[in-house]
């Protein structure tokens, strides 16, 4: 089959073999998947991994042990945990010690034309949301862990640093509740769909010292903690979101002398994104830069790559 495989350099190969489903999985057929800045991280050596990159999908379900599965469209929750760990039984199989991820951790992705998840991983899609916007669930649910996370208060001033894809998701999420929000980026152009949709915005260069209750890092780039820790009033609370290869040093005494909470957020749940994009409640349109098809991945990689772009999607089937 036709696959995107990272093995120290990103190939797009034509005779990968299809995978396999085991006894509780779905074999899936894959036709739209979306570039993550995950996905480019892992290219610069994030996690160590070799194989298939990819794990915002949609597909169709062609094989499947429970037959009500077969030919539904569908996502798929990302990580698969062990099923015995107390993690696990704890309904917190994201943070399985032995657990599998999806395009990032000991899984084949989903930039390819097929792909196995467990059945109890999978969401059907309504026929209201396209293939393209059924891309954008996973890292919509990503956005609305925060909100599962912590509580945000109508006095809180918040803060959602980084105008990326997933800066504007959490962006729109937060925002849906009547918060004090303000997004903060380094692109206007970037910032302005933001801006028609009423949510007030700015540049990073006019940033004012301690000024957030809270701070959403979404920059995905080493200097967003930084940022977010001379912006954040004492006593404050930083939610990060950015994953990088990269290593940077950061000053933790800040944390003492300021008091302030530190909380890493990382995947979220798929059932209020789906609804959010049904209800029309998120605006994911202008945030589609390119589609290519899957042949083009390399190219499409590039693009996805570059300081302009919002969300590249591969066309696969």
């Amino acid at each position: 089959m036709r696959a995107l495989v990272y093995n120290d350099e990103l190939r797009y190969l034509t005779d990968y073999p299809v995978p396999r489903p085991k006894h509780d999985e779905a074999l899936i057929r894959v036709t739209h998947a979306g570039i993550c800045n995950t996905d480019i991280e892992i290219t610069k050596g994030y996690m160590g991994f070799k194989g298939i990159l990819g794990h915002e999908f949609v597909g169709v379900v062609e094989k499947c042990a429970d037959k009500s599965m077969l030919g539904k469209r569908v996502v798929g929750e990302i990580n698969m945990g062990c099923g015995k760990c107390p993690s696990c039984r704890n309904q917190m199989q994201t943070h399985c010690s032995d657990r599998s991820v999806l395009g990032i951790l000991n899984k084949d992705g989903a930039f390819a034309e097929y792909v196995t998840l467990p059945v109890r991983n999978l969401h059907t899609i309504p026929h209201p949301i396209s293939d393209e916007e059924a891309v954008f669930i996973e890292p919509l649910a990503a956005a609305y862990e925060i909100m599962d996370q912590v509580s945000i208060s109508s006095s809180d001033k918040v803060c959602v640093l980084g105008d990326g894809k997933l800066g504007i998701l959490v962006a729109q999420v937060i925002a849906v509740s009547g918060i004090n929000l303000t997004a903060i980026g380094r692109h206007r152009e970037k910032l302005s769909i933001l801006d028609e949709l009423g949510i007030n915005t700015g540049l990073s260069l006019d940033l004012k010292e301690r000024d957030f209750d809270m701070v959403i890092d979404c920059t995905g780039s080493p200097s967003g903690i930084r940022t977010a820790l001379q912006i954040v009033k004492p006593r404050g609370r930083i939610i990060l979101k950015t994953t990088i290869a990269s290593r940077s040093r950061i000053d933790i005494n800040q944390f003492v002398i300021n008091e302030i909470s530190l909380i890493g957020s990382r995947c979220g749940p798929f059932s209020p994104a789906i609804k959010a994009i049904s209800a029309g409640q998120v605006d994911l349109g202008p945030l589609i830069s390119c589609v290519y098809p899957i042949e083009e991945g390399l190219k499409a990689f590039q693009h996805a790559a570059s300081k302009r772009a919002l969300k590249v999607i591969l066309k696969i089937h």
